[in-house]
């Protein structure tokens, strides 16, 4: 059965002191979390970052960092000032996303401005702007297509049952979808935030004119002083209208040894990319439930406490990437069985989007449940882990299921 001890929704991986933190921050200031969201329009120069901490709105580039390494020499003392130290009279930031290739530049930036405002969790119950009636115009493609999807996880499936030490490989599909005139891509963001609040939306820049939107469920790390949170996600189940049914499928996952495996992969990973850099470590025993609008998952929220005080949130995000959830393991096989098996460059997605700050604090996401848009085209990014047990037609399913989240945005019903 699923009791109240196995089931964390929604899902806010932070405590009461960072709850309090970030409406202090916000409070006396005129922006807003709805402020924010209406005045966000996309372009190379400006991002919204909108977590269950605060909600951010970077104007203009004062510098592009292309190696995340890089970051804090632009941002520690001594650096040249960005808008009177930074971003609206608070601390110096940077923002973006790092792609899943290690690479591929990244697409950060420091702003010249930032807005703040608290969590956008405060707009619970508020009216989101209505998705276009009809389909929009939107024409769609699957790549690829879903029979060879289904053969590339069996492909997985039986090298996993070879004599390579791969253990679990997450193997990604796109569904392009082409309109004239695009997307709206602040209404998008408007209603993603409000179909998922205590999650973390973002819409950053992708290079060129192109902008990668979407709703992360799962935080990869945020650092608030000498305190380090992970929240991996790892075993997944569509939700169901029919609240029985919902309910069996989220009591199935929870007892599922297939998915249980593969999440353990994830939190494995995690505690030994951790324990380097913490004094101290905790990691539950078993997963909980965390729901989503359109997904189950099985979540592990990991606590830590640094042992030097000097290590940032993108330093622990960039130990950490790619978790398990993302690539597979070992990683180096994982990533040369994507290299093989997917017939499409992954780019920003399962990457880190997010923020960080002078002081190292920060959160830094998994780029899950996204797309990347540019003019007409707009190109939806779902993926499934792979292990021994997969059956291929239901990793095909939960694919399908995780694009709701974009088509629910877009207008557009279920794909497979």
């Amino acid at each position: 059965m699923t009791t109240a001890s196995a089931l964390r929704t929604p899902a806010t991986p932070t405590d009461t002191a960072d709850t309090a933190a970030a409406a202090a921050a916000g409070a006396g200031a005129t922006d807003t979390a709805a402020g924010l969201l209406a005045a966000y329009r996309p372009g190379p120069a400006r991002a919204l970052l909108a977590t269950p901490t605060r909600t951010l709105l970077a104007e203009g580039v004062h510098r592009t960092v292309e190696d995340p390494a890089a970051v804090g020499s632009l941002l520690g003392a001594g650096a040249d000032g960005v808008d009177g130290a930074g971003g609206g009279g608070g601390e110096r930031l940077v923002v973006g996303a790092i792609p899943f290739d290690p690479g591929a530049p990244a697409r950060l930036f420091v702003p010249q401005r930032v807005r703040r405002a608290g969590p956008v969790a405060a707009l619970d119950g508020e009216p989101a702007p209505g998705a276009p009636a009809g389909d929009g115009g939107w024409r769609s493609r699957p790549v690829p297509e879903p029979d060879g999807y289904r053969a590339a996880v069996a492909e997985a499936v039986r090298r996993l049952a070879g004599d390579s030490p791969l253990e679990k490989v997450v193997l990604a599909r796109t569904l392009e979808l082409t309109a004239p005139g695009g997307s709206d891509l602040a209404a998008m963001a408007a209603r993603l935030v409000r179909r998922d609040p205590h999650g973390y939306t973002f819409a950053v820049p992708a290079g060129g004119t192109a902008t990668l939107i979407g709703a992360s469920p799962e935080l990869l790390v945020s650092r608030r002083g000498t305190r380090v949170v992970s929240n991996p996600l790892a075993g997944s189940a569509a939700r169901s209208a029919d609240p029985v049914e919902d309910r069996r499928r989220a009591e199935a996952l929870l007892e599922s040894a297939k998915d249980l495996a593969e999440h353990a992969f994830v939190v494995d990973a995690v505690r030994a990319a951790l324990s380097p850099f913490c004094a101290e470590l905790a990691v539950p025993a078993r997963p909980v439930l965390l729901r989503t609008a359109a997904m189950w998952h099985l979540s592990s929220t990991v606590t830590g406490v640094l042992r030097d005080p000097a290590t940032s949130a993108l330093e622990l995000a960039l130990a950490l990437h790619p978790t398990p959830a993302v690539c597979g393991t070992p990683t180096a096989q994982a990533r040369a069985a994507i290299g093989e098996l997917e017939p499409f460059d992954r780019g920003l997605y399962t990457g880190v989007v997010g923020w960080g700050d002078a002081s190292g604090d920060g959160e830094w996401v998994v780029t899950l449940r996204c797309a990347e848009a540019d003019g007409d085209l707009l190109r939806l990014f779902a993926g499934a882990g792979v292990v021994a047990a997969s059956d291929p037609e239901l990793e095909l399913a939960e694919t399908a299921a995780k694009f709701r989240t974009f088509l629910h945005a877009v207008g557009l019903a279920d794909a497979r």
